[in-house]
């Protein structure tokens, strides 16, 4: 089907080149994360928190800083390695995510779609506890991943459908060429 002058089939295979971009982007941010956090190893990671709060201009006295500098000041060293390793398992994923859209595979889809509705329930209770431009944008983002996903999984689905019903057709007149 043409629309514009263009194939809508190359529309809907850009759009998920541009999803499994996304996907690698996520992927390359957390695997940085995860090895960054490989160098708090043996460190105060508290004094760390504190700076970091610092070079924020965040109050430290406030909740959400006081809560992040608490948690670090709980961080010991086997924690850092199982976040690090959880980070890098979860980059993993992001980048056979990436791999499975950009190569327009089935379970990719299909993945993409189920990874995005899990967060779904936690981006709304978050947005409802508080609209932020930030909250905004993810949810936006996320919704429109599902939705495009949901329309890549139907129009896939009915052409797998046509594709039973063609070769049901080619076998029923071979048959009765025979």
């Amino acid at each position: 089907m043409i629309v514009n002058g263009m194939d809508v089939n190359d529309k809907m295979t850009r759009a998920l080149k541009v999803v499994a971009l996304f996907e690698a982007g996520k992927g390359l941010l957390v695997l940085f994360v995860g090895v960054s956090l490989f160098s708090f190893i043996h460190q105060n990671v508290q004094i760390a928190a504190e700076q970091l709060v610092g070079h924020l201009h965040l109050n430290p006295a406030k909740h959400i800083p006081k809560i992040f500098i608490e948690a670090a000041g709980n961080m010991t060293d086997r924690r850092i390695i199982l976040l690090a390793l959880f980070a890098l398992f979860y980059s993993c994923m992001r980048f056979v995510e990436a791999y499975g859209l950009w190569f327009a595979k089935r379970w990719a889809e299909w993945f993409a779609l189920l990874s995005g509705c899990v967060y779904l329930p936690v981006e709304m209770y978050e947005l409802i506890k508080g609209v932020t431009l930030f909250k905004i944008v993810f949810v936006s983002i996320n919704i429109t991943i599902v939705l495009y996903m949901t329309v890549m999984l139907k129009q896939n689905a009915k052409k797998h459908v046509e594709k039973k019903t063609n070769l049901n057709v080619l076998r029923e007149k071979s048959r009765a060429g025979s």
